[in-house]
């Protein structure tokens, strides 16, 4: 048990490497065929070699999930885990679509997707990034409560600059969102824009915030980042 539970959650081995080498290739392999499976006019004998390599990676997949149980230190902290959600998902689309014949079950094959979340579980980067986001969780949970309030606050401003002058466009706070949305994020579609001298210099104002909105977290997640490195070091 001790040397499976080593290939499993430890790649420093040449038999760990090579199994993260097997899954990551498996999770690529079945994310195309996810999407080959989308085209049109497919034939009947492609789609058929497609439900096939869906069968074999789903039954691996569902061996790593219950292996993965299995050498969990703790079962419960295992399953109710971000990789652990995440590894149940990857696999549960194919057992209730194939349980039950409704067209509405349909909508759980989009949960295959999370097959793509299953990769960061063999990157050592994304674990930096995951380590990195520990660092600098309660800055960046901060700042993304901030940025609401900013947002909130824009919304707010422009319908007042410009609801008389464009009552359809800024017809309530709620709608004034999207420009506020827009122009914090510096996007700019020019859908949506001010007309009134108010409305134009607030939004000045507002794109010169959108710049820190966008700079700020990056050098919280770059500082993080650096210090996640040297604790590896």
């Amino acid at each position: 048990m001790g040397t499976l539970k080593r290939i499993l959650e430890n790649n420093d081995t040449k038999s760990g490497r090579l199994f993260d080498l097997i899954i990551q290739s498996l999770i690529v392999i079945s994310l195309i065929t996810f999407s080959i499976e989308t085209l049109p006019d497919l034939s009947i004998s492609a789609r058929r070699w497609l439900r096939y390599v869906e069968i074999v990676t789903v039954i691996i997949f569902t061996v790593e999930y219950l292996l993965r149980l299995a050498v969990a230190d703790s079962k419960h902290g295992f399953v109710f885990s971000f990789f652990g959600i995440v590894d149940l998902l990857a696999i549960l689309p194919f057992y209730i679509a194939s349980g039950v014949d409704l067209r509405s079950v349909r909508v759980f094959r989009f949960l295959r997707l999370f097959r793509t979340f299953k990769i960061v579980r063999y990157s050592k980067a994304i674990q930096r990034f995951h380590r990195a986001f520990l660092i600098a969780r309660e800055e960046v949970v901060l700042f993304f409560l901030v940025t609401l309030m900013l947002l909130f606050f824009s919304a707010v401003g422009i319908y007042y600059f410009e609801n008389k002058a464009q009552p359809e466009e800024f017809a309530s706070v709620f709608h004034s969102l999207w420009w506020a949305v827009i122009t914090l994020t510096t996007v700019g579609y020019g859908d949506v824009y001010p007309v009134t001298v108010g409305g134009r210099v607030f939004t000045f104002c507002i794109l010169l915030i959108g710049l820190g909105v966008i700079s700020v977290p990056a050098g919280l997640v770059a500082s993080a980042l650096s210090e996640a490195r040297e604790m590896e070091e």
